[in-house]
């Protein structure tokens, strides 16, 4: 992990040359985190890597933003938290240029595989170290990613994968030592991984000896942990002595990490009389450790919550503004509206009352027309029709009409007397001799269900049907036939005149008639298509 850093750094540094560079005021938090990170006080550097990269996000430097996250996520996955390390490195992505950053997507997807493969998820790691492999434009490097992700190969037991990419790095005149021994090392216990009866001894000391003589430390945990494993169950006293080597170049290259695995083996293959000494020093050793960790993961979550906080902070400052002038624009823009409205409204209303006005008339007309001028016109036909006339019955008839034209705005005709009869008695108040009229159906359960308002119009339409004919017919025999199916009642009139010559045109009369039948949500059709004379089909729902 820290010649990973370092790599990093010494890149970084030499490709912020070919950047559009921010300012030394922009970059204040920037220069400050990088000296953090190369005196290794990675707390510090943390803090104003998070710092820098929210400065050059908000000053337009998307590149130096993902370089300060690719920084902070090996930072973390250095220190232990892992999954932080996931996130941080996944969130710098979007801010890289896959054609400009090249150096940072590498290190950024080697760094996810690393805290992938920490974390036992080959898998992931295999495919992101492979990503780090596509943008990566070191050759030497270009080897410590494949034998990465071979060594993910190897947790996932595709041993054959695996064995394929150690063999092409060897194959590299390029290799210097401490790749070769690293890939070297690996490819051995690969080998035995694949076949636990394959001799490998020969090939891991070779690797030893190699970063031995070249004096890698790092390179030597690594060594002496396959030593270990290849003869715990072949010979557990050099398995033993492996271990134990392990834990004292451990300690000396401070890798806590290393000093837990070696004390786990240590306890496996220990004489039971030493395990306890050895089981308490690798608790104590797990449990700082864990501390130490635990107090790093806190400390980043913190500095990433207040650099978000602050922000937050900020964007509401900025939105409460922003509410403002949009309340002030939207309060203008609804006095406008309720101006208009006003005005339109009152229009409106005087529309309303004019037209109002209009139909109160066209109402009373009507009332006019159908109470009186038809009730007068009735009483006429009666008095025509009698040969005997009566003269106090034809003044308490007209009386009647005179009454009912006082009080024109409110009728209950079929109240007092049962409604069948009264329809009945109209349309026979039109029979004489030369008009013969005839009423079929009208029962007086057809009208049970119907109410006085809906009578009142069927009684109106069927007196001006009786006067048109009366009128205009010149008809001999007029038949009224009254029927009710299911929840409609249909109203037949047929006589045998002159019909409507040409075209239907609405008159006072029959218009009263079609608005009537549209009153009460009904149906009116004229039929004048036949040989001689007019019928109408009325029909209209019972509630």
């Amino acid at each position: 992990m820290k010649a990973h850093i370092t790599f990093l750094l010494i890149l970084s540094l030499l490709l912020s040359c070919s950047r559009k560079k921010p300012s030394v005021t922009d970059r204040i938090n920037y220069d400050k985190g990088y000296d953090y990170l190369e005196a290794s006080k990675k707390d510090s550097a943390f803090k104003y890597l998070n710092k820098a990269k929210d400065d050059f996000i908000q000053k337009g430097y998307p590149s130096y933003a993902g370089n300060c996250l690719v920084l902070m996520g090996v930072i973390q996955c250095d220190a232990g938290d892992f999954y932080g390390a996931q996130e941080t490195a996944l969130s710098a992505i979007k801010f890289l240029d896959t054609k400009k950053d090249l150096t940072e997507l590498v290190s950024n997807y080697n760094n996810l595989g690393i805290s992938c493969q920490k974390l036992k998820d080959y898998k992931r790691a295999a495919h992101f170290y492979n990503q780090a492999a596509i943008y990566n434009q070191d050759s030497i490097y270009q080897f410590t990613l494949l034998n990465n992700k071979a060594v993910s190969y190897v947790y996932l037991k595709e041993y054959n994968k695996a064995i394929n990419i150690f063999n092409s790095i060897l194959n590299s005149s390029k290799v210097d030592s401490i790749i070769f021994s690293k890939v070297y090392d690996n490819l051995a216990f690969a080998k035995f991984q694949q076949n636990p009866k394959y001799n490998a001894e020969y090939e891991l000391n070779k690797a030893l000896h190699i970063r031995e003589s070249i004096k890698d430390t790092d390179g030597l945990n690594a060594s002496f942990s396959h030593l270990t494993e290849y003869f715990e169950n072949r010979n557990p006293t050099k398995a033993l002595f492996y271990a134990n080597k392990m834990f004292e170049t451990a300690s000396i290259n401070n890798s806590p990490d290393d000093k837990l695995e070696a004390l786990q083996k240590i306890i496996q293959l220990e004489k039971p009389e030493n395990i306890k000494k050895t089981f308490k020093q690798y608790q104590n050793l797990k449990d700082s450790l864990e501390t130490a960790r635990n107090k790093s993961k806190n400390q980043f979550a913190l500095e990433r919550y207040d650099s978000e906080k602050l922000k937050r902070e900020n964007v509401e400052k900025d939105n409460s503004i922003l509410k403002l002038l949009i309340g002030v624009v939207i309060l203008i823009v609804a006095i406008i509206f309720i101006i208009i409205g006003y005005r339109r409204r009152q229009l409106k209303l005087k529309q309303e009352k004019e037209i109002e006005v209009k139909n109160t008339q066209l109402k009373m007309s009507k009332k006019v027309h159908d109470v009186v001028a038809n009730g007068i016109y009735q009483v006429m036909t009666k008095i025509e029709n009698q040969e005997d006339f009566d003269r106090d019955k034809a003044l308490d008839e007209l009386e009647f009409v005179y009454e009912k034209s006082r009080d024109i705005s409110y009728d209950k005709i079929g109240e007092e007397k049962e409604f069948s009869k009264v329809i009945s008695e109209l349309i026979a108040s039109f029979n004489n001799d030369t008009v013969k009229t005839f009423t079929a159906g009208n029962s007086p359960a057809i009208w049970e269900s119907v109410s006085p308002t809906v009578k009142e119009e069927v009684y109106q339409m069927v007196r001006e049907l009786m006067v048109n004919m009366k009128k205009h017919s010149r008809a001999s025999h007029v038949g009224v036939k009254f029927e009710k199916i299911n929840n409609l009642i249909e109203i037949q009139y047929k006589d045998n005149g002159i019909g409507i010559p040409g075209d239907l045109v609405y008159k006072n009369g029959l218009r009263n008639t079609a608005s009537r039948i549209e009153a009460i949500k009904g149906t009116i059709t004229f039929d004048t298509k036949i040989e001689k004379g007019l019928k109408v089909n009325l029909s209209f729902p019972v509630s």
